[in-house]
């Protein structure tokens, strides 16, 4: 099994910048594409961000590309998400998701095996 854990959200003004991590533990060498989703209030969850079990391949939503970078660092088991310029629009519960098969990330909610707890992310205006 894995287990995943996330930290570093919190509470932003609009502009500003946050850094969430992504913990892995257990069997991490089952683990190949990782990405974070997120799901706002009232609605569904979405991907904001994947990353290839190598980093050399990573994806983004539309609505944070530039302004989000997603990186791993698989000696420490980690995979992060530098979230600047941040909007209101970004509030959200934070997810990191981990795949056991893919080696490149999916944006589908259904292909993740593994998910962490979430973080709270607020921004305000």
């Amino acid at each position: 099994q894995v287990q995943l854990v996330e930290s570093g959200g919190g509470l932003v003004q609009a502009g500003g910048s946050l850094r969430l991590s992504c913990a892995a533990s257990g069997r991490t060498s089952s683990i190949y594409a990782t990405a974070w989703f997120r799901r706002a209030p009232g609605k569904e969850r979405e991907f904001v961000a994947g990353i290839s079990r190598s980093g050399g391949t990573t994806y983004y939503a539309d609505s944070v590309k530039g302004r989000f970078t997603i990186s791993r660092d698989n000696a420490k088991n980690t995979v992060y998400l530098q979230m600047n310029s941040l909007k209101p629009e970004d509030t959200a519960l934070y997810y990191c998701a981990a795949d056991r098969t893919r080696t490149v990330p999916d944006t589908r909610v259904k292909e993740y095996d593994y998910w962490g707890q979430g973080t709270q992310v607020t921004v305000s205006s």
